[in-house]
């Protein structure tokens, strides 16, 4: 029996290019089966449910992770990782933090002004924002630098904005985030693939994005995984109230510096 084992052991370990042939090779076939894939409209029907359900809710609070990948000059993939969470008042109240290994960043939006605080750097600067929060993500992704990374989904309407540039939408089948089944969705834009995660339910709650560049060869992606959502919440008081830390240095809105979730020095192919 030992014999045996060893020699179908070593067998495989002379062939592990084949087998992974094989196993590519058969997902490939299950992939391309008839009836893998629904209708793109299922796809597009789910993204808007979950628009529709993430859009019905006046507060939310979240946690999330987030991945993203660069490519260095030698063509080598590495990743960086981020934690944080949020708590959004609809119409305009936002209070949202993530921290990562090269910044620790907090913003803070009272409907009028917003703060942004670098706490590795003991900098912060305020700028007058009157609006909603879908007003903010805007300004905060077009001239701050500071785009947070689940804003996308939190829309008001978000299907708006996600379903604008989609060229192909497949309907994948079902899958399993921390335990929580979901319907597996992806979508092809010209520049980018991304797939949504959407829990199954009365609660079409966005689990998981993964969004991959096409414009490198190497395809970077960037990964957001809702870990906690609450939704009723009720925000203290106080909760979108932004108070300088002691000696924090105050800084111009265009000054924004060191905020990213990489390195400054670091580039990516990958989009928020």
């Amino acid at each position: 029996m030992r014999s045996t084992m060893n020699a179908g052991t070593s067998a495989s370990a002379r062939r592990p290019g084949a087998l992974r042939g094989l196993w590519v090779m058969g997902a490939a076939l299950l992939l391309a089966a008839p009836g893998a894939w629904a209708q793109a409209g299922d796809a597009k029907a789910m993204l808007k449910a979950m628009s529709d359900y993430v859009g019905r809710q006046q507060t939310i609070e979240l946690s999330f992770d987030s991945d993203i990948e660069v490519i260095t000059p030698q063509l080598e993939k590495i990743q960086f990782t981020n934690s944080g969470d949020a708590l959004l008042q609809r119409p305009n109240k936002l209070r949202a933090h993530r921290v990562g290994g090269y910044a620790d960043v907090a913003v803070s939006f009272d409907g009028k002004t917003v703060s942004i605080l670098g706490k590795h750097l003991n900098a912060y600067a305020q700028f007058e924002a009157p609006g909603s929060v879908d007003q903010l993500f805007e300004a905060l992704r077009d001239g701050h630098g500071v785009a947070l990374p689940f804003s996308d989904l939190l829309l008001t309407n978000s299907y708006a904005a996600l379903a604008a540039g989609i060229l192909e939408a497949k309907y994948i089948g079902r899958g399993v985030i921390d335990g929580r089944e979901c319907e597996h969705l992806a979508f092809r834009n010209f520049d980018t693939d991304w797939q949504l995660w959407v829990e199954v339910g009365a609660s079409p709650i966005p689990r998981k994005m993964v969004i991959t560049s096409k414009t490198l060869n190497t395809a970077p992606q960037y990964t957001l995984r809702v870990k906690t959502w609450k939704t009723d919440v009720k925000p203290a008081p106080d909760a979108f109230v932004f108070m300088p830390p002691a000696n924090a240095q105050r800084l111009s809105s265009d000054d924004l510096i060191g905020l990213d979730e990489l390195p400054p020095e670091t580039s990516t192919g990958a989009k928020k």
